[in-house]
């Protein structure tokens, strides 16, 4: 669903295609930046005493937790937690 006339998206693609590769990469970088500090402030909003892999997971599960199946999702979360979690000597 698109609320955008066809000839402003026309207008827009033809904007952006205009812009280098490199350009183009460094606007997606920055726009996924900006998207995950969006869900790191709501986590941390939702649960201020949260651990930082509590941040991680969520983190996760919010872009690609529904790319997995349960199995593999509970796998990755696991890797998560252990990653987060600091080296016992």
């Amino acid at each position: 669903m698109t609320d955008t006339p066809s000839d402003i998206a026309e207008r827009y693609r033809t904007m952006l295609m205009q812009r280098t590769g490199e350009e183009r990469l460094v606007m997606g970088c920055a726009m996924h930046d900006t998207a995950r500090a969006f869900v790191e402030a709501s986590l941390r909003e939702q649960h201020p005493h949260a651990p930082e892999d509590m941040i991680r997971k969520g983190i996760f599960l919010c872009f690609y937790g529904h790319e997995f199946d349960a199995q593999t999702r509970a796998k990755i979360l696991t890797a998560i937690e252990q990653a987060v979690r600091p080296v016992s000597s």
